[in-house]
């Protein structure tokens, strides 16, 4: 499943503690400041540097919380979201509920997570009985036999296995492969020569070593261990395919019988494999047969002590966090610091509360809507998307670059938007799922054990498209191609994305602009490949497909001139979310212009409604990300850094040039045929 995020956000909660006043009737707290004029570098131009002159002081202001490594929006308010979930789970866990119940189960999970004394005690007991498995493995066949078994309980490798929509025929569901093996964010970190990556595969290594020492491996034989599995793994990333080859869906989707993918993979026994999975089905599909044909070769190539030691790493990386606070902290040190320049651990109880969430999200989901999100926000929310979409429609019709003929499918694929908001209206059940207080460990693997179940009943099932792929407190929205959706839980429908008591240019420069970026996303390199039906078909005339192509790459060559801490933004990368971000911006903008306060001239903390608009919209994109994230995004992320998601938005929208003034001779000016012209 794709999952268009907006992630990485920008606004200081800090700068408004003081703009909110109690409502005298409902003793709610209500915002009456909704945007941050003190958090502005005025002394810069708004045609140098738009990201800057709206959030400049506000960028020389922040610190990064040592526990974090980034700070800005979406940080404090997912920040706000966990201390939310924490409350419930405070409460749940703190009393006696009935055995099977979702609050007896979100509860405990949650108290046993906390018990950090017992997690102690157990060490690493829980992951003996599974690594005395990998001891006794004796050649490759063996290995791939102990790979396939461990997906029924979550302990699977070797193999990229999930269960998801057939792309060209997305109301099946359908057995897929896709290339895994690696530890490190992407193929060429395994590679790349600069002193940041060798600083991080040194790390990596120790990182290793550290692991088998806890097992009681000497320090001269862990140290060899860790480099033979850092070899292995630079030679599985040869057959990885790189970012950029995996956003385009035809090139990642090869159908095969079960019978001819064993021709190409004599030396893995796919039947035995695919009984262990409990997978029954003739026809698979495979997003990079490469990795498979590679994998194929280097069972029998890489020695079997090899290949034990790397699946030893993997039960032990796996299990880090359920483990005793040694594995926790190295893990972190790796993962968190020097991956991601986090300076400090997060306290216990967040930690453990995104892990409720990520783990029976939909019951805790139950408690927080129940508790967070009044009803009506949800009428408020469909109606600015039915405006946005209704917006969308008029701008397609209007395209003096696409033939009547494409225009029909788009306006067709547009109306048949499923429109998900909040939460969902039917609730996954975990009734099979046992949690104890006092076994976090086990309590993670029946919730693992339940998923796959889940996931394995549904191979050559229809699909259900009720189902959701975020939880409802989650701080982002998505676009889901094969289901052609856009989705928006709950917990992104807040400050300073939407507040019901904001003048439209707030609402509309900020959750205006993520509803179109998700809308636009249907249309961009990847989802526009995909029919009303959530099908990979292609309905383009060849003309158009071509003049789409031309266009978006006059975006790319745009991004691809940006750069932040000497590396390139990847035009290609991101031009799905760069799409979404100039396209939402622009039809956010129109459906703006249709409200009274945006035909209106009416100044309110001295700006014009379309200032306050744009305003609004880089003022979401206020945020500030340590070095080391950063570099991680540049090389892996298909979204720009935040910086740029404000700056070249705006300088393809003649409406900017007009509210600021924008002059040639400014740096951001770009001549009206330079601009991208798209959607």
């Amino acid at each position: 499943m794709k999952l268009s995020k907006w992630a990485l956000l920008a606004i200081s909660v800090t700068a408004f503690t003081a703009c909110k006043h109690k409502d005298a009737a409902t003793d709610v707290e209500k915002r009456t400041v909704f945007f941050d004029k003190s958090g502005m570098d005025t002394t810069l131009k708004p045609g140098d540097d738009f990201a800057l002159y709206a959030n400049g002081v506000w960028l020389k202001k922040t610190k990064i919380p040592a526990s974090e490594n980034g700070w800005g929006s979406f940080y404090t308010l997912s920040d706000d979201n966990i201390k939310q979930v924490h409350s419930i789970l405070e409460d749940v866990s703190s009393k006696s509920n009935d055995a099977g119940s979702l609050e007896q189960k979100v509860g405990d999970l949650y108290k046993s997570g906390m018990d950090t004394a017992t997690l102690e005690k157990f060490g690493y007991d829980p992951i003996k009985p599974l690594l005395a498995k990998v001891s006794a493995l004796k050649d490759y066949k063996e290995l791939v036999k102990l790979a396939a078994d461990g997906f029924k309980t979550g302990d699977g490798f070797l193999f990229g296995f999930y269960v998801s929509p057939d792309d060209r025929i997305s109301n099946k569901n359908v057995a897929h492969f896709d290339q895994t093996g690696l530890s490190l964010p992407d193929k060429d970190y395994y590679t790349k020569t600069d002193t940041a990556t060798v600083k991080i595969r040194a790390a990596f290594v120790k990182y290793i070593a550290k692991l088998f020492s806890f097992t009681g491996v000497d320090a001269a034989t862990a140290a060899k261990k860790a480099d033979g599995i850092l070899k292995l793994e630079t030679e599985i990333a040869k057959s990885h395919l790189a970012p950029v080859d995996l956003r385009d869906p035809v090139k990642n989707y090869h159908k095969l019988t079960v019978a001819d993918l064993q021709k190409q993979l004599p030396d893995i026994d796919l039947k035995d494999a695919f009984d262990r999975l409990q997978l029954k089905t003739d026809t698979v599909l495979v997003g990079q047969p490469g990795y498979y044909i590679a994998l194929d070769n280097l069972l029998k190539s890489q020695p079997i002590d090899v290949w034990k030691d790397k699946a030893v790493f993997g039960v032990i990386d796996g299990a880090s966090g359920s483990l005793s606070k040694k594995f926790r902290d190295a893990s972190f040190d790796f993962y968190n610091k020097t991956l991601y320049g986090q300076k400090e651990q997060k306290e216990r109880w967040k930690t453990l509360a995104y892990n409720v969430d990520g783990s029976l999200g939909e019951l805790l989901g139950q408690l927080y809507v129940t508790k967070y999100f009044p009803p009506d926000a949800k009428e408020r929310m469909l109606a600015l998307v039915n405006n946005l979409q209704g917006v969308y429609k008029d701008r397609i019709e209007k395209l003096d670059w696409m033939s009547p003929d494409t225009k029909k499918q788009a306006i067709a694929k547009l109306a048949a938007f499923t429109k998900k908001i909040g939460y969902p209206d039917k609730w996954k059940t975990y009734d099979d799922v046992h949690i104890a207080k006092d076994s976090f460990y086990n309590n993670l693997r029946s919730v693992a054990i339940h998923n796959y179940k889940r996931s394995i009943a549904k191979v050559n099932k229809p699909v259900d498209r009720s189902e959701w792929g975020m939880t409802p407190p989650t701080v982002n929205a998505y676009y889901n191609p094969t289901f052609n959706e856009i989705v928006f839980p709950a917990g992104i429908l807040q400050y300073p994305f939407f507040d019901k008591d904001a003048d439209d240019a707030i609402n509309y420069g900020a959750i205006g602009a993520v509803i179109g970026h998700e809308m636009t996303h249907g249309f961009d390199d990847q989802g526009r490949q995909y029919d009303k039906d959530g099908n990979l078909k292609d309905w383009w005339t060849k003309d158009d497909a071509d003049k789409f192509k031309k266009r978006v790459q006059v975006m790319i060559d745009q991004y691809n001139q940006f750069t932040l801490l000497g590396l390139h933004v990847n035009g290609s990368l991101t031009q799905g979310e760069n799409l979404a971000d100039i396209g939402g911006l622009s039809i956010a903008y129109q459906a703006f212009k249709n409200t009274p306060q945006g035909k209106s001239d009416t100044k309110i903390d001295g700006l014009t409604p379309d200032q306050r608009f744009f305003l609004s919209f880089a003022q979401v994109w206020r945020v500030k990300t340590s070095d080391e994230t950063m570099r991680v995004r540049l090389n892996t992320d298909p979204h720009s850094p935040e910086v740029f998601r404000v700056d070249g938005p705006v300088s393809n929208i003649e409406a900017f040039y007009k509210a600021f003034n924008i002059k040639p001779g400014d740096k951001m000016y770009r001549a009206e045929k330079d601009r991208v012209k798209v959607w």
